[in-house]
Protein backbone atom coordinates (compact mmCIF):
# COMPACT_ATOMS: atom_id res chain seq x y z
CA UNK A 1 0.00 0.00 0.00
CA UNK A 2 1.90 3.27 -1.14
CA UNK A 3 1.79 5.92 1.38
CA UNK A 4 0.53 9.53 -0.02
CA UNK A 5 0.57 12.52 1.87
CA UNK A 6 -1.46 15.39 1.25
CA UNK A 7 -0.57 19.41 2.25
CA UNK A 8 -2.82 22.28 2.15
CA UNK A 9 -4.27 24.77 4.44
CA UNK A 10 -7.80 23.92 2.41
CA UNK A 11 -9.64 21.57 5.23
CA UNK A 12 -12.23 20.43 2.53
CA UNK A 13 -9.71 19.43 -0.12
CA UNK A 14 -8.17 17.37 2.71
CA UNK A 15 -10.80 15.77 3.77
CA UNK A 16 -12.62 15.18 0.27
CA UNK A 17 -9.23 13.97 -0.91
CA UNK A 18 -8.17 11.39 1.44
CA UNK A 19 -11.39 9.86 1.49
CA UNK A 20 -11.10 9.26 -2.25
CA UNK A 21 -7.39 8.61 -2.20
CA UNK A 22 -8.16 5.86 0.46
CA UNK A 23 -11.25 4.28 -1.61
CA UNK A 24 -8.60 3.65 -3.76
CA UNK A 25 -6.24 1.42 -1.45
CA UNK A 26 -3.51 4.27 -0.83
CA UNK A 27 -2.53 4.73 3.05
CA UNK A 28 -2.82 8.67 2.97
CA UNK A 29 -1.64 11.16 5.64
CA UNK A 30 -2.35 14.79 6.00
CA UNK A 31 -1.08 18.27 6.96
CA UNK A 32 -2.74 21.58 6.97
CA UNK A 33 0.83 23.65 5.86
CA UNK A 34 4.62 22.95 4.79
CA UNK A 35 6.01 23.21 8.66
CA UNK A 36 4.03 20.19 10.19
CA UNK A 37 4.53 17.72 6.62
CA UNK A 38 8.31 18.85 6.98
CA UNK A 39 8.87 17.97 10.35
CA UNK A 40 7.16 14.57 9.59
CA UNK A 41 8.27 13.67 6.67
CA UNK A 42 12.27 14.59 8.23
CA UNK A 43 10.79 11.16 10.39
CA UNK A 44 9.46 8.89 7.56
CA UNK A 45 9.08 10.00 3.85
CA UNK A 46 5.98 8.86 2.47
CA UNK A 47 6.09 7.23 -1.29
CA UNK A 48 4.62 10.32 -2.74
CA UNK A 49 3.41 13.88 -1.93
CA UNK A 50 1.03 16.19 -2.76
CA UNK A 51 1.65 20.01 -2.36
CA UNK A 52 -0.22 22.92 -2.35
CA UNK A 53 1.97 25.95 -3.36
CA UNK A 54 0.51 28.75 -1.06
CA UNK A 55 0.18 27.59 2.27
CA UNK A 56 0.97 29.30 5.66
CA UNK A 57 4.03 28.86 7.51
CA UNK A 58 6.19 27.04 5.14
CA UNK A 59 4.64 27.52 1.19
CA UNK A 60 5.03 24.20 -1.10
CA UNK A 61 8.10 25.81 -2.86
CA UNK A 62 10.12 25.98 0.48
CA UNK A 63 8.92 22.42 1.13
CA UNK A 64 10.02 21.23 -1.48
CA UNK A 65 13.06 23.34 -1.70
CA UNK A 66 13.87 21.23 1.57
CA UNK A 67 12.74 17.70 0.22
CA UNK A 68 15.03 17.93 -2.63
CA UNK A 69 17.89 17.99 -0.54
CA UNK A 70 17.22 14.62 -0.09
CA UNK A 71 15.08 13.08 -1.49
CA UNK A 72 13.81 12.48 -5.16
CA UNK A 73 10.40 11.35 -4.47
CA UNK A 74 7.33 11.96 -6.99
CA UNK A 75 5.94 15.56 -5.94
CA UNK A 76 2.76 16.95 -7.18
CA UNK A 77 1.89 20.12 -6.97
CA UNK A 78 -2.12 21.68 -6.36
CA UNK A 79 -2.09 25.28 -8.21
CA UNK A 80 -4.45 28.04 -8.55
CA UNK A 81 -5.97 28.82 -12.17
CA UNK A 82 -3.56 31.81 -11.80
CA UNK A 83 -0.51 30.47 -10.46
CA UNK A 84 1.02 29.61 -14.57
CA UNK A 85 4.54 31.78 -12.92
CA UNK A 86 4.27 29.33 -10.24
CA UNK A 87 3.67 26.35 -12.06
CA UNK A 88 6.65 26.42 -14.53
CA UNK A 89 8.90 27.55 -11.22
CA UNK A 90 8.00 24.32 -9.04
CA UNK A 91 8.60 22.49 -12.52
CA UNK A 92 12.32 23.74 -12.38
CA UNK A 93 12.47 23.17 -8.68
CA UNK A 94 11.85 20.01 -9.39
CA UNK A 95 8.37 18.96 -9.15
CA UNK A 96 7.28 15.97 -11.23
CA UNK A 97 3.94 17.08 -12.18
CA UNK A 98 1.10 19.77 -11.23
CA UNK A 99 -2.55 19.73 -11.23
CA UNK A 100 -4.96 22.91 -11.46
CA UNK A 101 -7.80 23.81 -9.04
CA UNK A 102 -10.92 23.02 -9.22
CA UNK A 103 -9.38 19.72 -10.31
CA UNK A 104 -10.80 16.27 -10.99
CA UNK A 105 -10.37 14.17 -8.00
CA UNK A 106 -10.29 11.20 -10.83
CA UNK A 107 -7.33 13.32 -12.56
CA UNK A 108 -5.37 13.02 -9.71
CA UNK A 109 -5.76 9.63 -8.91
CA UNK A 110 -4.56 9.12 -12.59
CA UNK A 111 -1.58 11.09 -12.46
CA UNK A 112 -0.60 9.83 -8.93
CA UNK A 113 -0.96 6.15 -10.00
CA UNK A 114 0.94 7.28 -13.12
CA UNK A 115 3.41 8.78 -11.24
CA UNK A 116 4.38 5.61 -8.47
CA UNK A 117 4.66 3.47 -11.86
CA UNK A 118 7.39 5.23 -12.80
CA UNK A 119 8.86 5.16 -9.88
CA UNK A 120 8.43 1.79 -9.52
CA UNK A 121 9.54 1.32 -13.34
CA UNK A 122 13.08 3.31 -12.26
CA UNK A 123 13.94 1.16 -9.21
CA UNK A 124 13.76 -1.98 -11.11
CA UNK A 125 13.80 -5.47 -9.09
CA UNK A 126 16.60 -8.47 -9.04
CA UNK A 127 15.14 -10.43 -11.31
CA UNK A 128 15.77 -7.55 -13.86
CA UNK A 129 19.49 -7.43 -12.92
CA UNK A 130 19.72 -11.30 -13.34
CA UNK A 131 18.49 -11.74 -16.99
CA UNK A 132 20.31 -8.20 -18.12
CA UNK A 133 16.77 -6.44 -18.96
CA UNK A 134 18.25 -2.81 -17.34
CA UNK A 135 21.34 -2.80 -19.10
CA UNK A 136 23.29 0.14 -18.19
CA UNK A 137 23.40 3.03 -21.52
CA UNK A 138 26.55 4.77 -21.87
CA UNK A 139 26.31 7.73 -24.55
CA UNK A 140 29.98 9.54 -24.55
CA UNK A 141 30.65 11.24 -21.18
CA UNK A 142 26.94 10.15 -20.43
CA UNK A 143 26.40 6.87 -17.91
CA UNK A 144 22.62 5.84 -17.12
CA UNK A 145 21.99 2.96 -14.93
CA UNK A 146 17.78 2.56 -14.78
CA UNK A 147 18.33 0.05 -12.14
CA UNK A 148 19.73 2.12 -9.39
CA UNK A 149 18.43 4.99 -11.17
CA UNK A 150 21.98 6.24 -11.62
CA UNK A 151 23.13 9.17 -13.73
CA UNK A 152 26.37 10.61 -14.07
CA UNK A 153 28.14 12.95 -16.32
CA UNK A 154 32.20 12.82 -17.09
CA UNK A 155 31.81 10.47 -13.85
CA UNK A 156 30.28 12.96 -11.56
CA UNK A 157 27.05 11.94 -10.83
CA UNK A 158 23.71 13.98 -11.43
CA UNK A 159 20.29 13.67 -9.41
CA UNK A 160 17.03 13.31 -10.97
CA UNK A 161 13.79 13.16 -10.28
CA UNK A 162 11.86 9.85 -12.37
CA UNK A 163 10.30 12.21 -15.16
CA UNK A 164 13.77 13.93 -15.58
CA UNK A 165 15.73 10.81 -16.07
CA UNK A 166 12.95 9.52 -18.22
CA UNK A 167 12.95 12.64 -20.56
CA UNK A 168 16.70 11.97 -20.88
CA UNK A 169 16.87 8.14 -21.25
CA UNK A 170 14.19 8.68 -24.46
CA UNK A 171 16.31 11.38 -25.87
CA UNK A 172 19.58 9.36 -25.44
CA UNK A 173 18.60 5.82 -26.79
CA UNK A 174 19.00 7.12 -30.20
CA UNK A 175 21.38 9.92 -30.41
CA UNK A 176 20.60 12.44 -32.99
CA UNK A 177 17.51 11.86 -33.71
CA UNK A 178 14.82 14.34 -32.81
CA UNK A 179 12.00 13.71 -30.74
CA UNK A 180 9.00 16.40 -30.71
CA UNK A 181 7.10 17.28 -27.53
CA UNK A 182 4.21 14.73 -27.80
CA UNK A 183 6.87 11.62 -28.17
CA UNK A 184 8.12 12.84 -25.20
CA UNK A 185 5.11 13.13 -23.58
CA UNK A 186 4.01 10.01 -24.23
CA UNK A 187 7.60 8.83 -22.56
CA UNK A 188 6.95 10.44 -19.56
CA UNK A 189 3.14 10.22 -19.07
CA UNK A 190 0.24 8.09 -19.48
CA UNK A 191 -2.12 8.79 -22.67
CA UNK A 192 -4.92 9.83 -20.08
CA UNK A 193 -2.92 12.49 -18.65
CA UNK A 194 -2.75 15.72 -20.17
CA UNK A 195 0.12 17.61 -20.13
CA UNK A 196 0.94 20.73 -22.23
CA UNK A 197 3.87 21.65 -23.97
CA UNK A 198 5.09 24.02 -21.64
CA UNK A 199 5.32 21.05 -19.27
CA UNK A 200 8.11 19.27 -21.38
CA UNK A 201 9.74 22.33 -21.94
CA UNK A 202 10.36 23.07 -17.72
CA UNK A 203 11.36 19.61 -17.02
CA UNK A 204 13.83 20.18 -20.12
CA UNK A 205 15.13 23.12 -18.94
CA UNK A 206 15.68 21.65 -14.85
CA UNK A 207 16.92 18.81 -16.68
CA UNK A 208 20.05 20.69 -18.41
CA UNK A 209 20.31 22.65 -15.01
CA UNK A 210 21.17 19.93 -13.17
CA UNK A 211 23.39 18.30 -15.72
CA UNK A 212 25.40 21.41 -16.05
CA UNK A 213 26.18 21.07 -11.97
CA UNK A 214 28.54 18.56 -13.35
CA UNK A 215 29.58 19.88 -16.52
CA UNK A 216 29.12 23.99 -16.92
CA UNK A 217 29.44 23.17 -20.86
CA UNK A 218 27.00 20.73 -20.79
CA UNK A 219 25.05 20.93 -24.42
CA UNK A 220 23.79 17.23 -25.35
CA UNK A 221 20.31 18.32 -25.26
CA UNK A 222 19.47 20.25 -28.75
CA UNK A 223 16.77 22.59 -28.91
CA UNK A 224 15.05 22.12 -32.66
CA UNK A 225 12.61 25.31 -32.01
CA UNK A 226 8.64 24.24 -33.12
CA UNK A 227 9.46 20.67 -34.12
CA UNK A 228 11.36 19.23 -30.39
CA UNK A 229 14.64 18.16 -28.75
CA UNK A 230 17.23 16.15 -29.79
CA UNK A 231 20.32 14.45 -28.13
CA UNK A 232 23.66 14.77 -29.31
CA UNK A 233 26.22 12.25 -28.49
CA UNK A 234 29.43 14.30 -27.35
Amino acid sequence: MSKIALVDDDRNILTSVAMTLEAEGFEVETYNDGQAALEAFNKKLPDMAVLDIKMPRMDGMDLLQRLRQKTQMPVIFLTSKDDEIDEVLGLRMGADDYVKKPFSQRLLVERIRALLRRQEATEGDAAAATTGDAKVMERGHLRMDPLRHAVSWKGVDVSLTVTEFLLLQALAQRPGFVKSRDQLMDVAYDDQVYVDDRTIDSHIKRLRKKMRTADPEFSAIETLYGIGYRYNEE
